[in-house]
C-alpha cells in the first residue's frame, strides 16, 4: 500500500478464509516453476501473498527503515530488466524432489524467465537467487601462482593472479513441512517453536498452518564455482568443494584465533586448480556467523576462554562455547545439503573440510564423499592450535594416528599478549 491509501488500522496477522482458493498456490516439489507456483512476499498486495515473511531475508528491516525514511516507496517493485543468470543452472531431477530440496526456492533465479506475464501485470514476485560473474583478487592466489602451485592458463587463473568465477547468491526460502522432516520434529510443533523464540515475531506461523513456506529473516549462501560450469549436468566431472561457514574475524580481517580464512584460501586454490585439471571447483560460503551463534557470543566465548584458570586449553574448547551459547553448535547443519542438491550435485570427489557434521549431512541426504581434505598443518595460525587440537579430539576428520592425545597440553596465548 502507498502512504495515500494507507489506513490507520494495524493489522497483525490473517487467518485462512474458508473456502476461498490461493491466487498463486505453491505446490512444492512440482515439474516446473509454474506448476510449483511462484514465491509471493510482497507487503503491498495481501491477497497475492502465499509465504510468511516477506522479501530479502535479514536486509527485510533495512527495506523497513527506508520506507520509514521515506526513501523507497512502499510499493515499488524491482525493474528486472537484464538481471537473468549470466550462467545457466539446472534445471536438475533434485529440484522435483520435495525431500531434497527444503530450505531454498530451486527455480528462485528464474523468476523474470518464468513469470514474466504475472509480473508485467502488476504481482509482485521477486529472485532469492542471482547468478552472475566475477573475478577474484586475493594476495593468497598471487603468492602460489609465484610458488608455482598454481599457473595462470587465462581461463580460470590470470596472469596478475586474478581468478573467474561464477557467483551465486541465494536466500533461505523454507519448505516448513520438509524442514520439519529434516529435523526430525512435527510441523506445528516447528512453527510454534519460530513462532514463540522470535518473540512472535511472525504471527501467520501458528495462525496460517495453510501457508507452508516461510522466508526467515537470516542470512543466506554465497556461492563460488571454479570452471566451466556447463559441466554441472556431467556426473563424470570431478568435483572438488568447500563448505565454509562464515568467520567474519578471520575470513575478512586475517584474526589467528582460528583456522577459518586459511582453510577457505585453501579452498579457493584447491578449487581452482580442479577447475584448471579438467574438473569443478566450489567453495559454499554461509552466512551462519559464530557457529549460528553471533558475533557477540562468539566474542564472549573467546574471553571466557582466555580467562580460565588454567588458560585457553584445548581441552575446554567446546565447553566454554556451551557455558556461555548453552550449545556448542548451531549450525546444525541438516539444511547445507540443499544448496549441493540444487546444483544438481551426486558426488564430492575431494571434500576440504574436517567438519563431521558437515560430512554426515551430505551423506545422510545421498551425496558421495570420495576423499575429505584437512587443512594443512602449515596454513595454522599461531593461537589456532587449540581449536584444531580440540576439534581433533571431538571426532573431526584427522589423518593423525592419535589425535585425542594431541589436546593435552595445548594452550592459547592469553588476552594479557595480545
Amino acid at each position: 500500500m502507498s502512504r495515500a491509501n494507507r489506513t490507520d488500522h494495524i493489522r497483525l496477522t490473517s487467518h485462512p478464509e474458508p473456502g476461498k482458493k490461493a491466487a498463486f498456490p505453491i505446490h512444492w516439489g512440482a515439474a516446473d516453476a509454474r506448476a510449483r507456483g511462484p514465491i509471493i512476499g510482497t507487503v503491498s498486495r495481501a491477497g497475492d501473498r502465499n509465504v510468511i515473511g516477506s522479501h530479502g531475508g535479514s536486509y527485510a528491516m533495512y527495506r523497513a527503515l527506508a520506507v520509514s525514511a521515506s526513501a523507497l516507496d512502499p510499493i515499488r517493485r524491482p525493474d528486472l530488466t537484464n538481471t537473468f543468470p549470466a550462467a545457466t543452472i539446472g534445471p536438475f531431477e533434485q529440484w522435483r524432489d520435495p525431500d531434497k530440496i527444503v530450505a531454498l526456492d530451486p527455480w528462485g533465479h528464474l523468476v523474470a524467465e518464468n513469470f514474466g506475464k504475472d509480473i508485467a501485470e502488476g504481482v509482485d514476485i521477486r529472485p532469492s537467487i542471482a547468478v552472475t560473474r566475477a573475478r577474484l583478487d586475493l594476495p593468497e592466489i598471487r603468492e602460489a601462482l609465484a610458488a608455482k602451485r598454481l599457473r595462470a592458463d587465462g581461463a580460470v587463473v590470470h596472469a596478475n593472479g586474478s581468478v573467474s568465477v561464477v557467483k551465486i547468491a541465494i536466500d533461505p526460502v523454507w519448505y516448513l513441512p520438509g524442514l520439519a522432516t529434516r529435523f526430525g520434529t512435527g510441523e506445528t510443533e516447528l512453527r510454534r517453536t519460530l513462532f514463540e523464540q522470535t518473540a512472535g515475531m511472525f504471527p501467520e506461523l501458528v495462525t496460517r498452518p495453510d501457508m507452508k513456506v516461510f522466508l526467515p529473516p537470516i542470512g543466506g549462501t554465497t556461492v563460488y564455482m571454479f570452471g566451466d560450469v556447463t559441466k554441472l549436468p556431467d556426473h563424470r566431472t570431478k568435483i572438488t568443494c568447500r563448505v565454509h561457514d562464515e568467520c567474519n574475524g578471520s575470513d575478512v580481517f586475517g584474526s589467528d584465533i582460528c583456522t577459518c580464512r586459511p582453510y577457505l584460501i585453501h579452498g579457493i586454490e584447491e578449487s581452482a586448480r580442479g577447475a584448471q585439471e579438467g574438473g569443478l571447483g566450489l567453495v559454499i560460503y554461509n552466512r551462519k556467523e559464530g557457529r549460528a551463534l553471533g558475533e557477540v557470543t562468539k566474542f564472549l566465548v573467546y574471553n571466557a576462554r582466555k580467562r580460565q584458570e588454567d588458560g585457553d586449553a584445548a581441552a575446554a574448547y567446546f565447553e566454554r562455547t556451551e557455558c556461555v551459547a548453552g550449545v556448542q553448535d548451531a549450525r546444525f547443519q541438516q539444511l547445507m545439503p540443499d544448496t549441493i542438491h540444487w546444483l544438481g550435485l551426486k558426488r564430492i570427489d575431494r571434500f576440504l573440510s574436517m567438519s563431521d557434521m558437515k560430512h554426515d549431512a551430505l551423506t545422510s541426504q545421498g551425496i558421495d564423499i570420495v576423499e575429505r581434505v584437512p587443512i594443512p598443518p602449515e596454513l595454522i595460525p599461531a593461537d589456532a592450535y587449540v581449536e584444531i587440537a580440540a576439534k581433533k579430539a571431538a571426532g573431526y576428520y584427522s589423518t593423525d594416528i592419535a589425535p585425542e592425545k594431541d589436546v593435552n597440553g595445548v594452550v592459547g596465548r592469553s588476552l594479557e599478549k595480545y
